[in-house]
This record gives structure tokens, C-alpha cells and sequence, in this order.
């Protein structure tokens, strides 16, 4: 059963936060979904990782194209057709228990300013623990990555 991670971001925007992960995913040789709520904001996303370092270029698709399932980081408002290893989940998407099962991870990256933000990360950790999900809680306030909690199953 894979964890989720939840990323409490207070420093970094989550464009910055999300390209590092998607980063260190791909160095491990995971396929990645990258779900967001709102196709609009996936597309900026989808723009912003293009216009990224050319030594630190992430290869990406927009979901509905013709090779979702050859992308190895897909960003999607739903289900992903890549096959991921690992879901990013941004701006308070949905997560069921049984996805974080079927990862090797997930994480979850909200924006620690905006308390809607900070409400909906408290019901997903309240609702994946308590379905029986492991799940990790790191925060940047001290401007580096710090575990702050822990929920093992």
C-alpha cells in the first residue's frame, strides 16, 4: 500500500514545489498523474513546465491527447491513462483511499495561506487515515522541507 504525502506550502508556489517533485518521481522511473480540479489551471501548469530550465525539462501531456498513455507525467482532471506509479494532486482535487493503495505514492500540495486550502488538506488526511492510508505531513514554514507529522498503518 503506497502513502500520501501532504506538502503544506507556505514558501514556494505550488507551480515551484510541483516541478521539483515531478522531478525526483522521474528519478525514480515513476509514471506520474498530476490532478487538478480545473482545466485551466492544469493548463497553466502545463505551460509553466514547459517554460522550465532546458536542463531540468519534465516531458508532459495535457490528458485528451492522443498519447495519454505514453506520457510520463500526465496532467488530468480525472482518472490518469498513463499507468502512473505516482498522483500529485494540486488546488483540492479528489483522492479515493483506494488510488493511494494502487501508488507507490501520492502526494497532496495545498497552499497553507488560503485557509480553504488549508481545510480541504485536513479533510483528505482525516478521510484517507481513517481509511487506512499511511500518510506523511511536511511542512516548508522554516524554509526547508520539514516532517511534522506522521500516520502509519
Amino acid at each position: 500500500m503506497g502513502e500520501v504525502y501532504f506538502y503544506h506550502l507556505t514558501r514556494e508556489p505550488v507551480e515551484a514545489t510541483l516541478a521539483t517533485l515531478l522531478d525526483r518521481a522521474r528519478r525514480q522511473e515513476w509514471r506520474v498523474a498530476v490532478r487538478g480540479g480545473d482545466a485551466e489551471r492544469l493548463e497553466r501548469l502545463d505551460q509553466k513546465l514547459w517554460l522550465g530550465p532546458v536542463d531540468a525539462f519534465l516531458a508532459h501531456g495535457l490528458a485528451g491527447g492522443p498519447h495519454d498513455a505514453r506520457q510520463p507525467i500526465l496532467l488530468t482532471t480525472g482518472s490518469a491513462d498513463n499507468a502512473p506509479d505516482c498522483l500529485m494532486v494540486v488546488d483540492g482535487a479528489d483522492v479515493a483511499a483506494e488510488e493511494v493503495a494502487a501508488m507507490q505514492r501520492t502526494c497532496i500540495l495545498f497552499d497553507g495561506l488560503d485557509g480553504e486550502a488549508l481545510s480541504r488538506a485536513r479533510q483528505q488526511w482525516k478521510a484517507l487515515t481513517e481509511a487506512g492510508c499511511g500518510a506523511r505531513y511536511w511542512s516548508e514554514e522554516t524554509g526547508k522541507w520539514q516532517e511534522k507529522a506522521s500516520k502509519n498503518v
